[in-house]
């Protein structure tokens, strides 16, 4: 009990002594220790690292989490498993929910029509985008996001706890400094005291003699007492001395560990370079595969459409097909090599997007040639018929942009 109370209070004056510094430098009364120039271009680069890992960081996990509701109910829910010790359950990508969410609707809307197929298939789509968007985002997680927040959570919590450290090292060593300069003062002013009084001594004895010839000498109280305070004020800057040599070699080690350690921000830059272009892979990889399938559900969607859209008077009125030049145009194969230019003309056309023909009757488009189209009477206005040269069949409009 009497070792902690002394501690404690040692504590208590070590920390009143910093305090006392810390103000008088503020207040510009007290002597400060510089460090050197590359020691703050390290702190400044150090803090410079720090905040933009933070801003990176964050907005990272607001990009893969934009609800912020979801984000804090995720993070919350993922520190709870941390604590179990359980790994957290998977969670379904807001396109894996509308997936499932159109394919329930298919169901009750019937699959084998038009707006159920279709939403067949938008939906499997979707689950399909879903499925590549929870990939990207375990892979981001791992590869970007938790190296940043083991940096911010793990080096930079111990690089700041070394400054701190250094700091206090710094105001103990300034603090000794202002002692041991307080204590020579004061050495020099009680040693010219007793230069003065001895003095004084000498000129009073001279007087002494003169009028009373005994010979006996009387030394003054004021020299025995300048005396002694001269010898205490020398133990005081022997001690301050003293205490000065041990604060310089505690704040020396100090600065050296916490040099090492800012020295290292740059090991963390290489880390965080590597792991930045992992996040890009992962990144462009994901919406690689988003577009592969939104490709094939946009050309699935325009031959599911081309079905559903020719003349549906077609399938129930069989003669009036058969009477119909336009309907024997867009149902025979054979006819479309047939089929002539308008006298209104034809326009040019650029593709936009790689396009495989389905049957015969349509003609393969490759991205970014220019092909002649043109339309038919009663022809389905999601087709056109295109020509390349010799070769001629229908098209698919969105594919295509039409220059005037």
């Amino acid at each position: 009990m009497d070792f902690s109370v002394k501690k404690l209070a040692s504590d208590a004056g070590v920390f009143f002594s910093r305090a006392v510094q810390f103000t008088q430098e503020n207040l510009g009364q007290a002597e400060k220790t510089e460090l050197d120039a590359h020691f703050e271009n390290l702190l400044a680069r150090a803090d410079c690292t720090k905040n933009w890992t933070e801003k990176i960081f964050r907005q990272t996990e607001y990009l893969l989490q934009p609800n912020p509701i979801d984000h804090t109910g995720a993070r919350i829910e993922e520190f709870l498993y941390e604590k179990l010790d359980r790994k957290a359950p998977s969670r379904p990508t807001n396109a894996e929910l509308l997936g499932h969410y159109m394919l329930e609707a298919a169901k009750d809307f019937g699959p084998g029509t038009p707006y159920g197929s279709t939403l067949i298939k938008v939906g499997e789509c979707q689950q399909r985008l879903g499925g590549a968007e929870r990939e990207f985002l375990q892979t981001s997680a791992i590869s970007f996001l938790t190296p940043l927040r083991n940096f911010l959570e793990g080096d930079w919590r111990t690089i700041s706890k070394e400054r701190r450290l250094l700091e206090n090292r710094r105001l103990d060593l300034d603090a000794c400094k202002a002692r041991l300069k307080k204590a020579k003062a004061a050495e020099a002013k009680a040693a010219c005291e007793g230069e003065t009084q001895v003095s004084s001594r000498n000129g009073l004895f001279g007087l002494c003699l003169q009028a009373v010839p005994d010979f006996q000498e009387t030394r003054p109280r004021n020299y025995v007492l300048s005396a002694s305070a001269s010898a205490l004020w020398s133990e005081e800057v022997d001690k301050a001395e003293h205490e000065l040599r041990v604060a310089q070699t505690e704040f020396d080690r100090q600065a050296e560990v916490t040099r090492l350690l800012l020295e290292g921000i740059s090991s963390t830059h290489v880390n965080h370079l590597r792991c930045l272009h992992e996040f890009v892979e992962a990144q462009t990889a994901y919406y690689n595969q988003c577009h592969r399938v939104m490709m094939e559900l946009h050309k699935e969607l325009g031959r599911f459409s081309s079905n559903f859209g020719r003349n549906p008077s077609a399938s129930a009125d069989p003669d009036a097909s058969a009477e119909s030049p336009t309907a024997a145009l867009e149902t025979d194969v054979l006819q479309i090599e047939e089929v002539q230019p308008p006298a209104s003309g034809t326009r040019k056309a650029k593709v936009l997007y790689d396009y495989d023909a389905a049957d015969t009757s349509e003609m393969s488009l490759l991205a970014d040639e220019l092909i002649t189209v043109y339309t038919v009477p009663g022809m389905d206005s999601d087709w056109l018929i295109g020509e390349r040269g010799n070769q001629k069949g229908k098209v698919p409009v969105t594919y295509l942009e039409l220059l005037s």
